[in-house]
């Protein structure tokens, strides 16, 4: 775990040279960000994930050799803690679906302004939702949609531990803030949200907290 002291270590796959030279300098000039690497690709992307297992990837939608999706599975595949954030241009709600469905941390739009863009990152490395408002309201319209599971049953099958922490996804807490809330270390609060995305059939935080929220589940 970070302290205060030390920096989140970040990856930023784009095959846009000026655009990720851009982001590289905005992460930059804030002391709590480090770039331990940057791929103009998906393919070359992974292997710079996997060998530098980063703490946040930014991840571009659009690429020639290997799309933002598929390269958001391939790093998944790879089982590690680091986050996953899309930073694109699409703000089409089928692109958002499948990039959360894929298990992606955060969906952000190229532009948003730079100080929103950072601000956004922090949340989702502190385990928040990082999507702008409107396209939130998108995302719950699309997985409303297009939900054919009965997850409203599968919540039983949850226990109390981890109906309470998904009352605090609701929230949009961090699991820092989930752990102080509930008293319970973070460590712990991560194998729980581990557990309620397996039993819930959700594949990133993101996805879960915009389903509770929809379907009214408060702490």
């Amino acid at each position: 775990m970070n302290t205060p002291t030390e920096s989140y270590r970040i990856v930023v796959i784009d095959d846009h040279p000026l655009f990720r030279k851009g982001v590289v300098q905005l992460l930059g000039l804030n002391p709590q960000f480090e770039v331990v690497g940057e791929a103009a690709g998906g393919v070359e992307g992974v292997k710079i994930v996997a060998d530098t297992q980063p703490d946040l990837v930014i991840l571009d939608l659009n690429m020639k050799d290997m799309d933002g999706i598929a390269t958001l599975k391939e790093i998944k595949l790879l089982d590690l803690d680091s986050k996953v954030v899309m930073l694109t241009v699409s703000d089409d709600s089928r692109d958002l679906v499948a990039a959360v469905r894929a298990g992606a941390d955060g969906y952000l739009l190229k532009d948003m302004e730079p100080e929103d863009i950072v601000a956004r990152l922090s949340e989702a490395l502190d385990g928040q939702m990082a999507i702008p408002e409107r396209l939130g309201r998108a995302l719950a319209v699309a997985l409303r949609e297009d939900d054919t599971s009965d997850r409203n049953q599968q919540i039983s099958h949850l226990t109390e531990r981890e109906q309470e922490i998904l009352q605090c996804l609701a929230q949009g807490l961090s699991n820092k803030l989930i752990g102080r809330q509930l008293g319970i270390a973070e460590g712990t609060v991560k194998v729980h949200v581990k557990s309620l995305l397996r039993k819930l059939s959700f594949r990133s935080r993101l996805e879960a907290a915009v389903w509770a929220v929809e379907n009214g589940i408060k702490y």
